[in-house]
């Protein structure tokens, strides 16, 4: 019976180890940064009801700049085939600023513009009438990379950057850095913007090969 006495026990007490582990695991769940995609920062327009379809708009085929990408990332623009994106947010550009038949607003505003921009306006008849009436159009096919997609995209909104930054006297990433946060940068960013609205248009992508 004495030597039952002075048996040490082997049972090692856990008790202690389950409180450090789960102290551990409240450190990483708290410092650890858990990655998260962003997507396109773009608002949607509100689902369509199927009773109450939106009216037909006329709009003039010259007041449309129409981008195709294949299922192959190439790129048709304005009927003109290319094999890269190089110069389209010119275009872009030229296409939204070229006054071909500007209304009384239009023209105003064209007065207003600063000189770099009104010698991009080359008022030419079978182009936009003026930049309220002007729409970039991106088709893509179901083929079509995400990347190229995305590509393009930044280029007609760069298009659109350009023109608001160059109006209040920023480039263009001083512009596009500006959030809103005070009366003043809310100003810069609506004296931009004026009568300018950016006009992009996502179509219905195709199917593959089509």
């Amino acid at each position: 019976m004495a030597r039952k006495k002075n048996r040490m026990s082997t049972e090692v007490n856990a008790g202690s180890m389950a409180d450090i582990a789960f102290l551990l695991l409240i450190f990483f769940l708290v410092t650890t940064t858990i990655a998260s995609d962003k997507g396109i920062l773009n608002i949607l327009p509100p689902k369509l009801d199927p009773n109450n379809p939106p009216p037909e708009i006329d709009l003039n085929a010259r007041n449309i700049f129409n981008i195709l990408i294949n299922a192959n990332d190439q790129l048709l623009v304005e009927d003109e085939f290319r094999d890269n994106s190089e110069g389209l947010d010119e275009d872009v550009k030229a296409f939204i600023l070229n006054f071909g038949a500007p209304n009384e607003e239009a023209t105003a505003l064209y007065n207003g513009l600063p000189s770099s921009l009104k010698a991009l306006a080359k008022r030419d008849p079978e182009s936009s009438d003026h930049p309220g009436e002007a729409v970039v159009s991106i088709k893509t096919n179901r083929g079509t990379s995400y990347e190229k997609y995305l590509e393009v995209f930044d280029l007609a909104k760069k298009a659109y950057f350009d023109i608001y930054a160059e109006r209040v006297n920023l480039t263009t990433d001083e512009y596009r850095a500006l959030s809103g946060k005070d009366d003043a940068e809310v100003s810069l960013q609506d004296r931009g913007k004026e009568g300018i609205p950016m006009a992009i248009s996502i179509a219905e992508p195709d199917k593959i090969g089509s």
